[in-house]
């Protein structure tokens, strides 16, 4: 057997591979005798068939699949062993290979075809990406103080409408007659008495029982927003809807907020001994510290991805790339790649080359390792365990829960994600060194949608 390469350009490849007779023939005469020992034929005893009758009926065959055996073994090989960096691996060139007869052929030669990748810098220097930092101010602390008083409040089911109340019921269309309109909107719904736009109808709406029934004058009472995600109309039913409703009561619930005390303090951070309200701001601002952080180093991560991408020089070998998809990619064809090649395919090959380079700085994909720490940390914040064990005890059931949830992929595939992010963000960060930019919520989210 003899392999060659022909260099067609920078980056493209030509593979001959040429097989003999003698490349194969043992290894199909081995083949066709275990056949003959297994083989049922008429008029013969089981195994003992003559082999040449088993040669005639099974030869062909036989060298088929030995010979791409033998093809692919040895084109894995010799890309190993010539330390060919290439994309995926070689797919043939019907064209030039030509029709196989494997009944009469004695010897084959095969052409592949297969592409190196090239070599890539990354363009740290053309990368201008700021930090972003959201500072954490006193109205989203005092919302989330808000929000923690009302998960935590007293669920109440008042039998009257009230203020803060959220109202059950069904709504239905009515004609000029104050008739329920036929094939009208009707629905069951639920609205918060602060949906109600209008103060003086709010007003008259607070004493009605739980289970009155109310006619609604809907433009003056609700804006379109809440018609949407309230009563399920469609933005263009909200926006032209002029009928007044029916609204059958059903119920409505009420949240008393929780007293800012050491018993919500508890419920809400346990196990922190917070005793005062400054004590559970800091908490809270520590908390959201933790969140907007994440958010920013993923926005951040994300810009120093695309500058990457969009810097990228390197010549690719394009035309062999399509056709690599188009064999290993059911659902594409040459017309698909082609129309999507820009926007789809060229960023994922362009972050592949990359992603390969930093590799090379710094591990970014975590380790299984990396993965039951993460767990632990998860588990050893959950209270379980006997307290009477020893810290040694306590790591070594740890460390065996963990790896039993690591083992089903399915279970930490949102946690590889998140160190996966992690990872790539210090290694920018390390790399760059970028400068902070201090924002608020609204500047944060508003460079966000960009």
């Amino acid at each position: 057997m003899n392999i060659t390469r022909e260099k067609l350009s920078d980056l493209d490849l030509s593979i001959k591979v040429e097989i003999e007779e003698n490349d194969y023939n043992e290894a199909v005469n081995k083949s066709l005798k275990r056949m003959q020992q297994n083989a049922t034929v008429p008029g013969f005893r089981k195994g003992k068939a003559p082999i040449a009758l088993i040669s005639r009926m099974y030869r062909t065959s036989t060298v088929a699949d030995e010979v791409q055996r033998l093809l692919s073994d040895s084109i894995f090989k010799y890309v190993e062993d010539e330390k060919l960096d290439i994309f995926g691996y070689p797919i043939s060139n019907d064209e030039k290979t030509g029709v196989v007869d494997f009944d009469n052929q004695k010897s084959f030669t095969f052409y592949l075809d297969a592409a190196l990748k090239p070599v890539v810098n990354i363009a740290w220097d053309k990368i201008d990406a700021k930090m972003p930092h959201i500072k954490v101010g006193k109205k989203e602390v005092d919302e989330q103080i808000e929000n923690l008083r009302r998960r935590f409040g007293n669920f109440e089911t008042p039998d009257t409408l009230c203020e803060g109340a959220m109202v059950y019921g069904k709504a239905e269309e009515l004609d000029k007659k104050g008739e329920v309109k036929e094939g009208g909107v009707s629905t069951y719904a639920m609205f918060s008495m602060d949906d109600i736009k209008d103060e003086e109808i709010r007003n008259s709406f607070i004493g009605k029982a739980a289970t009155d029934t109310i006619e609604i004058d809907t433009p003056k009472t609700f804006d379109n927003k809440t018609l949407v995600e309230k009563f399920r109309m469609t933005p263009e039913q909200a926006k032209g809807f002029k009928s007044k409703m029916r609204f059958t009561c059903s119920s409505c619930s009420r949240i008393t907020p929780a007293e800012l005390n050491e018993e919500l303090f508890e419920k809400a951070f346990p196990g922190r001994g917070i005793k005062t309200e400054k004590d559970m701001r800091k908490a809270i601002t520590e908390q959201l510290n933790e969140v907007n952080d994440e958010q920013c180093r993923m926005v951040y991560s994300n810009k120093v991805y695309k500058a990457l991408v969009d810097n990228f020089d390197a010549q690719l070998p394009e035309a062999f790339l399509k056709r690599w998809i188009a064999r290993n990619n059911e659902s594409a064809n040459a017309e698909t790649i082609e129309s999507e090649w820009a926007e789809r395919y060229l960023p994922s090959i362009k972050w592949e080359l990359i992603q390969n380079e930093l590799e090379k700085i710094k591990p970014i994909e975590p380790t299984e390792n990396d993965i039951i720490d993460y767990i632990k940390n998860i588990l050893r914040n959950s209270p379980s365990g006997d307290e009477k064990e020893t810290e040694e005890q306590r790591e070594t059931r740890l460390t065996e829960a963990a790896r039993t949830i690591a083992k089903e992929r399915e279970n930490v595939r949102q946690i590889v994600d998140r160190l996966y992010s992690d990872n790539l963000c210090k290694l920018f960060v390390d790399q760059l060194k970028p400068e902070v930019e201090d924002m608020t919520v609204k500047q944060f989210n508003d460079m966000s949608k960009k």
